[in-house]
């Protein structure tokens, strides 16, 4: 008889839970969600296609573009922590980049991930953190010598070691993983510019480096910790399990070479970023002690390496599948050199593109925007929401849940770029003569260098380093993807390709290329 009022509790409960449930699922717009486990199912058997299924369930979302989802129905919970709204409307972007800035920061969720390995630094702080590094590094970003320096490392780096590793691969009709090369070489650049330390990953038999490894993994492992309920990770941690266990590892090899990197400056300061920093004060007036320094410089050596190589990556699959567009990029260039370097073709590949040269590259700039409009270096961000709010579209989030938004679904909606959304076409970004580059009047429909505040300081540097690159390829090789070599995403805070991006490299003719006509 004392079982009954037990079981009658419990039944109660349930009752309860079920009808709280039923009310809850009832103003959510997303994915299926379950009770306790919320869209976590969902999430899970999508993992390897995160970002196509998101933008699935925006487009499913109707004219909105923005659903509503839980990952773990708990009352108390399901609200707050457990709680994203997700975005792909320009207005709701430029609300939570710019309008409503100070409501919208990285929130506790995204710093305590990122903690470990970035620490403060700009990519992972708010508030005065943020905008006492975010003040010095507009400040060294809009100097001629940082650019100099960026033009001298890139072209170094191409000169001395792209080409050669090229040649050889043609010579001997061997394949060669593109993305791994161009992950080297900006990874060689974004060091040398940061450190003034070239750590010659783009080397013949391209030598494993230990910083680069330690770093890609310790990233990897990050990542993993934005994808499920923190608690997770974070019993993972205090056991030394999975991904933590490698995590840990990973830092140590990435801290100790921080450690040597700035004994190395302070011994000898160059024109680095690294020394530039250095020379700096906090709010205080006090330099930046050691650990800020490591956590400032990894900052600047994640942006600038992945997503340069990763967008350049997807440009140079889509020129492979488009033949027109690569015909008029071929066109640009040899234009171009033409009037720089004369008539004799062996000139234009003898030296890298000067970046005076670069900037006239009209197209080749179209063609990269473009890839970034469908390719997106980082897929999504993540905010946290301070105070109660109503977005532009009428969607109302509430202060302690997340809100995502998808740069990449921004670049595949119908509403928003119209029905040739999924079309390549650099011609989208260029004016009406075809002469000058035109951002959208919108800028918000185009977010892969972020907005608001936060805007990519070293975007134009971005550019320009992705113009080098290809234009130092693409003039001296036509490129054809291995025979049933599979391009698909990886999983990862950028866009990686799951299995790098194996191509041939066939010599190409560039007699009578000026010549060429197209349509």
């Amino acid at each position: 008889m004392e079982s009954l009022p037990i079981f009658f509790v419990i039944a109660a409960a349930m009752s309860a839970y079920l009808l709280w449930f039923y009310f809850l699922a009832r103003t959510l717009s997303g994915p299926k969600v379950w009770a306790v486990i919320g869209s976590l199912p969902g999430l899970y058997a999508n993992r390897d296609r995160i970002h196509d299924w998101i933008a699935g369930n925006l487009r499913e979302s109707g004219g909105s573009t923005t659903y509503q989802t839980c990952i773990l129905a708990l009352p108390f919970v399901a609200r707050k922590t457990g709680f994203f709204t997700v975005t792909c409307h320009p207005k709701n972007i430029e609300h939570i980049l710019r309008t409503q800035f100070d409501n919208y920061p990285k929130g506790p969720t995204w710093q305590a991930a990122f903690h470990d390995l970035l620490g403060q630094g700009i990519f992972n702080s708010d508030g005065e953190t943020w905008l006492i590094q975010r003040k010095t590094a507009a400040l060294e970003f809009t100097t001629r010598t940082l650019r100099q320096a960026m033009g001298r490392w890139v072209n170094r780096t191409i000169k001395l070691r792209l080409w050669s590793i090229l040649e050889k691969a043609a010579t001997e009709k061997s394949p060669v993983d593109l993305q791994d090369l161009l992950l080297r070489l900006t990874f060689d650049n974004i060091c040398g510019l940061t450190f003034g330390k070239d750590p010659e990953t783009l080397s013949h038999g391209l030598p494993e480096n230990p910083f680069a490894a330690a770093f890609d993994s310790a990233t990897e492992s990050t990542l993993q910790r934005l994808l499920y309920p923190d608690f997770l990770w974070r019993v993972q941690r205090a056991i030394g399990f999975g991904a933590e266990r490698r995590l840990k590892k990973s830092l140590e090899v990435v801290e100790n070479y921080m450690t040597d990197a700035i004994m190395a400056r302070k011994e000898n300061p160059s024109d680095d970023l690294l020394s530039r920093f250095m020379k700096k004060r906090d709010a205080d007036g006090n330099h930046f002690p050691g650990p800020v320094l490591h956590r400032i410089a990894l900052n600047f050596v994640l942006a600038g390496r992945d997503t340069s190589s990763v967008a350049l990556s997807w440009f140079f699959w889509l020129v492979m599948t488009h033949p027109r567009v690569e015909e008029k990029i071929i066109h640009e260039i040899s234009t171009v050199l033409k009037d720089t370097r004369g008539e004799d073709r062996a000139k234009w590949v003898k030296e890298p593109l000067e970046f005076d040269e670069a900037d006239r590259l009209v197209y080749l700039k179209a063609a990269l925007a473009e890839t970034l409009r469908l390719y997106p270096s980082v897929p999504q961000d993540f905010k946290h929401v301070v105070h109660d709010d109503i977005l532009p579209d009428g969607t109302q989030v509430p202060a302690g849940s997340s809100i995502t938004y998808s740069i990449y679904s921004v670049g595949r909606m119908e509403t928003i770029w119209g029905k040739n959304c999924l079309e390549f076409l650099p011609e989208r970004w260029l004016s009406a003569e075809g002469d000058r580059f035109e951002t959208p009047k919108d800028s918000y429909k185009f977010v892969a260098f972020n907005g608001g505040p936060r805007t990519c300081l070293g975007k134009d540097l971005a550019y320009l380093q992705m113009k080098s690159v290809a234009a130092a390829i693409l003039l001296s090789y036509r490129l054809s993807l291995v025979p049933g070599h599979l391009v698909q995403q990886k999983m990862s805070l950028t866009l990686f390709m799951k299995n790098g991006l194996q191509v041939y490299l066939h010599p190409r003719a560039l007699t009578g290329v000026i010549t060429t006509s197209y349509t």
